[in-house]
């Protein structure tokens, strides 16, 4: 992009350029947006506490044809536990450390989620969003890794994708990345070991209860179901925020911080009780401009970006099974400097 603004000093810069930073959309937004409530914040573990406590109830006494809206809930309910630990990864919960890691420890249990290893790597995804090579939260496959790929390889990626089989991404990365402290930084390891031992402390414990006393089934039904909502949240909400036919990935040449935060970054509007269970993660562009915004003040800080750098905005979308479809159909591959291509396309060009 490379039309002109004027900034605070009133001198034009443009925005795609080198000299125009993510510190001068960060200084524009109003001073709020970035003040920690201790009372807000508690609010929210109230709130998903509640929520959980009540899908847990659900699950014990609804009929089973009940039972898959009794597990969304619940699931969705628990996707809450894991924004509050975003929040606690980013230091936007409380302004304590040890409050933060506390909280956050708490919240991550019961999804089995190592806290440290995901806050460690949750926050370079922020300093590489939409890079090639670097963006380890999600990224698509480039036309030349795709080639490199064995028959069966690229046979298994594309029934992913024809599938619609996006939702289970999550889990892959939880099992891969999440439990290896050796792929850490050894300053980075101890905190690592810590997280891992306290969810494996916390399964070792809690499934051989819950099998004892209400069966493999019980364990499915109350556990590894909702389990499986919540990590369809997460790859959703993941896949969502970064993904469009006109949204750009770079290599690090070519990579722009402020274009890939501000345009880069995209606002999906939910059903309004997805938006209340999952505290607003939804409202993501703020976030990616600065982490210390706590979600309780994203929607503030969108309206002002939405006043001050509306140009610059991707334009919102709406959650639904049409959306899912239309990404999963076009965003198949990427081609390097020219953009998405389905897998029809690329095969066209062959």
């Amino acid at each position: 992009m490379t039309t002109s603004i004027i900034n605070s000093q009133n001198q034009a810069q443009e925005v795609g350029s080198p000299d125009f930073k993510l510190q001068d959309i960060i200084k524009s937004l109003p001073k709020e947006c970035f003040v920690q409530n201790p009372l807000k914040a508690a609010r929210k573990v109230v709130i998903s506490v509640s929520m959980v406590v009540l899908g847990y109830l659900s699950l014990a006494i609804a009929p089973w044809y009940l039972l898959p809206l009794a597990w969304i809930f619940t699931g969705t309910a628990l996707t809450g536990f894991f924004v509050i630990g975003h929040d606690c990864g980013h230091r936007s919960f409380a302004k304590r450390r040890w409050v933060n890691d506390l909280v956050g420890h708490l919240v991550f249990m019961p999804l089995v989620y190592p806290f440290h290893s995901w806050r460690i790597g949750h926050n370079h995804h922020h300093t590489h969003t939409n890079k090639f090579d670097e963006d380890n939260a999600w990224h698509p496959i480039r036309t030349e890794v795709f080639e490199r790929w064995s028959e069966p390889e690229q046979w298994r990626y594309q029934r992913f994708l024809l599938n619609r089989l996006w939702w289970v991404g999550s889990i892959g990365h939880w099992a891969v990345v999440h439990f290896d402290w050796r792929k850490f930084r050894k300053q980075d390891q101890a905190d690592v070991k810590l997280s891992v031992a306290v969810v494996v402390a916390f399964a070792a414990i809690a499934f051989p209860t819950l099998i004892a006393t209400v069966g493999i089934w019980g364990w499915v039904k109350f556990w590894f179901v909702p389990w499986l909502v919540y990590h369809f949240w997460m790859s959703t909400f993941t896949y969502v925020h970064h993904t469009a036919p006109d949204v750009p990935f770079e290599t690090a040449d070519n990579w722009n911080q402020v274009i890939a935060q501000l345009n880069g970054t995209i606002h999906c509007n939910y059903p309004r009780w997805v938006e209340i269970l999952c505290h607003d993660i939804n409202v993501h562009v703020p976030h990616h401009i600065s982490t210390a915004i706590p979600s309780y003040n994203l929607r503030l800080a969108y309206r002002s970006l939405q006043e001050k750098w509306g140009s610059y905005l991707h334009p919102e979308c709406q959650f639904s099974w049409s959306l899912m479809k239309s990404l999963t159909d076009k965003c198949q591959l990427y081609k390097t400097d020219v953009g998405y291509l389905s897998f029809d396309e690329y095969y066209a060009e062959k």
